[in-house]
C-alpha cells in the first residue's frame, strides 16, 4: 500500500512539473517577437549610418509622453508619437501614435499638459503591444528626439521590463545639429527652439505633435549642416569633437 501511494506521488509529482516545463516554454508569438527583434538588432549592426550622405539619410523621429522624468523610481509612458524622414523631406503620411495602458493614479498636472486622463489610458494598448508596434514601425531607423536623454531612459527601461532585451537603436539629440549654429547654445525647451527655427508651435505635450515639431527643427539644422559643406553626420561629430 505504502508503495503503491509512492508510485502515485510520484506521477504526480512528474505531471506537475511536465506541466509546469510547458507553461514555462515561450509561445508561437513569443519566438516570432525575439526573432524579429534579433533580426533589427542585426540590420542595426550592419548599418552604417553616420556615413549616409545627409540628403538620403532616413531617421524616425519620436517623442514621450511620460508620467514624470524617473523611470527607474516608477513613472511611466502614457503615449508615443513618431513620424519618418528621409533627408529634410517630413514624410507625414507615416506616423506613429498610441496610449500606453496604465492603472496607476495620474496626476492632475500630467493630464492638465499632455490632455491624457486616467480613463484614457485604462482601456489603451497594453505595453508589450505598443512597444513591438513601434518596433515594427521604426525598424532598424537612426532615431532623432529632442531632450534625448529622456526618451533613451524610458526606451531602455520599458524594453527591459516588457520585452526582457536591450534597447540598442541609436538615439541623436536635437542639440548634436543645433550645436552647428551655436556651439555652446545649452538645451532649451523644445517650443523655444521652434520659435528660432520659424516653427508654429501647436498642440504642445501632445507626443505625435511634439514629434513632427521636432522633426522640423532636424530639418532646419539638417539644411543648415548641408548649406556649410557637410556631406555626413560623421563630419558633423568630427567637426563639433574639434570645437568641443
Amino acid at each position: 500500500m505504502r508503495m503503491n501511494n509512492m508510485i502515485q506521488f510520484f506521477r504526480q509529482l512528474s505531471g506537475r512539473a511536465n506541466s509546469n516545463l510547458f507553461a514555462s516554454l515561450p509561445n508561437q508569438s513569443s519566438l516570432q517577437q525575439m526573432a524579429f527583434l534579433r533580426e533589427i538588432q542585426r540590420e542595426m549592426k550592419e548599418k552604417n549610418s553616420l556615413d549616409v550622405p545627409l540628403n538620403e539619410l532616413k531617421v524616425t523621429v519620436f517623442d514621450l509622453e511620460t508620467t514624470g522624468f524617473y523611470p527607474d523610481k516608477g513613472d511611466q509612458i502614457i503615449s508615443i508619437g513618431a513620424v519618418k524622414m528621409t533627408g529634410d523631406q517630413l514624410q507625414e503620411q507615416e506616423t506613429f501614435y498610441t496610449l500606453v495602458k496604465s492603472n496607476l493614479p495620474l496626476s492632475s498636472e500630467i493630464s492638465a499638459l499632455t490632455n491624457i486622463y486616467e480613463e484614457d489610458l485604462i482601456t489603451a494598448p497594453i505595453a508589450q503591444e505598443v512597444l513591438m508596434k513601434f518596433f515594427q514601425f521604426i525598424k532598424s531607423d537612426l532615431l532623432v528626439a529632442h531632450h534625448a536623454s529622456h526618451e533613451q531612459a524610458f526606451m531602455r527601461k520599458i524594453s527591459s521590463d516588457v520585452l526582457r532585451t536591450r534597447f540598442n537603436h541609436r538615439i541623436v539629440d536635437t542639440s548634436f545639429l543645433i550645436r552647428l549654429s551655436n556651439p555652446y547654445m545649452k538645451s532649451a525647451p523644445l517650443e523655444e527652439v521652434c520659435e528660432e527655427c520659424g516653427i508654429v508651435v501647436e498642440n504642445r505635450h501632445h507626443a505625435l505633435s511634439d514629434a513632427i515639431m521636432t522633426a522640423k527643427v532636424w530639418r532646419h539644422y539638417l539644411q543648415l549642416a548641408e548649406r556649410k559643406g557637410f556631406q555626413n553626420l560623421r563630419q558633423v561629430y568630427e567637426h563639433l569633437s574639434i570645437i568641443g
